[in-house]
């Protein structure tokens, strides 16, 4: 779906980052005041595409129903990181009305980044519509983007049982053929997650013979330690046999 040679693409380890991760976070926390949202509002559409971005960033750390119109519209500009900040902004202020101009931006942006904040973003969108184009881009996309697609597929749990059930079948494909172990852990703690919301039946038992699939053949360490911690966050019997068998045999 999108060429490896893209602009956007970066070696592995600094592709799973965005520019935002490295800025400093607008919290209470950092000792930094939250932006005043009177004075950030007005900003959303200031002619300067860095006061736009700054604007749009502010509302990835502060909540406000008013900004939310706004920042649909700046999926739209011209500049990425507006556009990207625009997604974070969403993903902290989700709406409904958002989702769709989402699911258009990630098909269509050519920008690595900005997929990787609209993926997180409709993943806090909690709305069933996402689930087909989530489940697309952890098949498609760049390994960023499918890493952040995983983890966004978890939030299935939070709408109803037959999204859950339309969630786990992409993830058990990117747990065991993935070439990226980033991206087969967090299919790993997704499924994890999905399962919790599973009752005992066969989609269930699916989705826990590829925990258990995995934590015995996976060739990546990082990636048999995410799925031990999966399986035993389900609680799976047969899961927490095999982790206790395997211990005792010294497997480790």
């Amino acid at each position: 779906m999108y060429d490896e040679d893209d602009l956007s693409l970066l070696d592995v380890e600094v592709e799973l980052e965005s520019p935002l991760d490295k800025m400093e976070p607008l919290t209470a926390e950092s000792e930094v005041p939250k932006p005043d949202p009177e004075e950030m509002l007005p900003l959303l559409e200031h002619p300067q595409p860095q006061q736009r971005m700054l604007a749009a960033r502010a509302f990835c750390d502060v909540e406000d129903a008013r900004a939310i119109p706004h920042l649909i519209s700046l999926l739209t500009d011209t500049c990425p990181l507006v556009r990207v900040s625009a997604a974070y902004g969403l993903g902290r202020n989700p709406s409904p009305d958002a989702v769709k101009p989402l699911i258009t931006l990630l098909e269509r942006d050519w920008n690595g980044y900005v997929r990787k904040g609209v993926v997180w973003a409709l993943g806090n969108c909690r709305d069933r519509r996402c689930l087909a184009p989530l489940a697309d881009t952890l098949k498609t996309d760049i390994s960023a983007v499918r890493l952040w697609a995983a983890s966004s597929l978890a939030q299935m749990a939070q709408i109803g049982y037959e999204t859950v059930v339309g969630a786990i079948p992409p993830l058990i494909e990117a747990l065991v053929q993935d070439p990226v172990a980033p991206v087969r852990s967090n299919s790993a703690w997704a499924i994890g997650q999905l399962c919790r919301e599973l009752p005992s039946n066969i989609v269930y038992a699916t989705a826990i013979d590829a925990l258990i699939q995995a934590f015995a053949e996976d060739k990546d360490l990082g990636v048999r330690e995410d799925t031990k911690a999966a399986l035993l966050g389900v609680g799976d019997p047969r899961g927490l046999q095999l982790i206790e068998t395997l211990e005792q045999e010294g497997w480790f």
